[in-house]
């Protein structure tokens, strides 16, 4: 990697304080010209608030400084923020999706000639400033017909237009195939290389280190080292983070298999799977690992009935079953927790009281009346046991962190009673704290007689928490490996099952 150049940006001494909590306290940062300064920790660690504090959303305690260039400087608001060159791009796109791109580009400052829109020029300058990014989008096409990367780039060129020196990426990967991921990472670099300094947040931590230069981490609003990525390992980086072993993540106490829960024989589906059989066993996790397109995913969808099967049989508990929809998977006890958990998973605008009934109000309903005090009941007792945190169950389920909105869906399934629970990226966007947390969910599931599939593209993960694993390749299940087979001279093996999902079977 390039050596950094001259300091951009300087956070000294910075603290936030709000009623009742310290979220920074006493913070430093540095950012260079043609550097990737990746920012992490735990939720709540207080990366967020200190974005905030750079961007202007939040005002510092006194005694903390701000340097742009050297020069001491006040940011009062985000505008003030932008005008000195730092620029922010979040995971959800913050711009107006029903207007063009080109109104994007220049939201509230549509250049004129007279009382008309100079459209021509709007169109020209977003396509160069898009072109400075290696971008080419129509300018007249709404923001909301374009898919998420591409509003992304929008968003980039937005900030490139605007001339920010310092980019902030929050989470910019976590609604990103990983062809489109590869673009963006392209696109960061292009800028480290125009002499921007990055600005990088993640919980995926394989991001960090294949991109950043430099890693800042925090741990309860306060500063634990800047270091070097080549400094680090994933191993120490989590220690430095949670103040844990990468070992101990995965290390939940495992059951001795039961009665087969699930079996599904010879499943097909025109074009997406074909010749599918596995079964899924009370108390153990049966996971499913494949590279993007192999069909993973689809084979959930169609064992739960959210898309048909063109043949094959699916028993539960021994029991032949034609289950034609979700709710009729529901009444057989599967849970499917989907990947896209904000768009299939959580109704965002409403509570969690409402989300942890949602699926089973007619448990708590006396001809069509529900019981509220029922309602709440529930919603408090999942609360408590599996650890929400939340200022209350009426609080919308939007604003919790991705790791407690993950709780919410399984406080879900857990109020319907569910025997099987799927988790499609059961991680996806949550912190390493929080996956912990998560991982002893499944535990505590397993020992109360569950059974857990698990599909991942996380190869440590899917191997770390699995009995057995189907590795899956352009629809068809290349083969069964059990824990056992996991691990060579004591380490995951994990190319053996990379050149599987790869469909290199030698």
């Amino acid at each position: 990697m390039s050596t950094p150049g001259k300091e951009l940006v300087r956070l000294s001494n910075i603290s936030k304080t709000f009623p009742g909590v310290r979220a920074l306290n006493g913070v430093s940062m540095t950012v260079r010209a043609g550097e990737i300064h990746a920012l992490v920790g735990e939720n709540g660690a207080g990366k967020s608030t200190l974005i905030k504090v750079l961007t202007g959303a939040h005002m510092a305690d006194p005694g903390g400084e701000i340097f742009i260039e050297g020069q001491k400087t006040d940011i009062h608001n985000p505008a003030a923020a932008l005008t000195l060159g730092i620029g922010a791009v979040y995971q959800d796109v913050m711009m107006a999706p029903h207007l063009s791109v080109g109104e994007n580009l220049f939201l509230g400052k549509l250049p004129r000639k007279g009382p008309i829109v100079d459209w021509p020029r709007v169109h020209q300058e977003t396509r160069e400033a898009l072109a400075q990014i290696g971008v080419d989008i129509d300018p007249s096409v709404l923001l909301k017909d374009l898919p998420i990367a591409k509003q992304e780039m929008v968003a980039i060129g937005k900030i490139v237009h605007e001339n920010a020196k310092v980019i902030i990426f929050d989470e910019p990967t976590a609604l990103l195939t990983n062809e489109e991921v590869e673009q963006l990472f392209a696109l960061i670099h292009r800028l480290k290389e125009a002499g921007c300094g990055i600005i990088y947040i993640s919980h995926r931590l394989e991001e960090i280190f294949r991109i950043c230069d430099t890693v800042t981490v925090l741990k309860d609003g306060q500063l634990v080292a800047t270091l070097p990525t080549s400094e680090l390992d994933e191993e120490r980086l989590i220690s430095l983070m949670v103040g844990r072993k990468l070992e101990e993540m995965y290390s939940i106490d495992r059951q001795q298999p039961g009665p087969v829960v699930l079996e599904v024989r010879n499943l097909h589906r025109d074009g997406v799977f074909r010749d599918i059989s596995f079964q899924v066993r009370q108390g153990e996790i049966f996971g499913m690992y494949g590279l993007v397109g192999s069909g993973r995913s689809e084979v959930m969808r169609a064992i739960t009935g959210a898309d048909p099967l063109t043949g094959g049989e699916v028993f539960i508990d021994g029991k032949q079953v034609n289950i034609k929809n979700p709710k009729q998977s529901i009444q057989q006890g599967m849970a499917f927790l989907t990947e896209d958990r904000k768009r299939y998973g959580l109704a965002l605008n409403m509570s969690v009281n409402f989300n942890v009934n949602m699926a089973s109000y007619d448990a708590i309903s006396n001809r069509g009346v529900v019981s509220l005090s029922k309602e709440a009941g529930r919603a408090n007792h999942y609360v408590d046991e599996i650890n929400i945190k939340t200022p209350s169950i009426k609080q919308q389920a939007r604003n919790l962190s991705g790791g407690n909105q993950q709780k919410v869906v399984i406080g879900r399934w857990l109020a319907c009673n569910s025997k099987l629970f799927i988790f499609d990226e059961p991680t996806i966007g949550v912190d390493v704290g929080a996956k912990v947390e998560i991982y002893r969910l499944f535990e505590e599931l397993l020992k109360n007689g569950a059974a857990i599939i698990v599909i991942s593209s996380y190869l440590p993960e899917v191997m770390g928490l699995s009995d057995r694993i189907a590795v899956m390749s352009e629809g068809r299940i290349i083969d069964e490996v059990p824990r056992a087979d996991f691990y060579v001279n004591g380490v995951m093996d994990e190319e053996r099952l990379v050149r599987l999902a790869s469909g290199l079977t030698a």
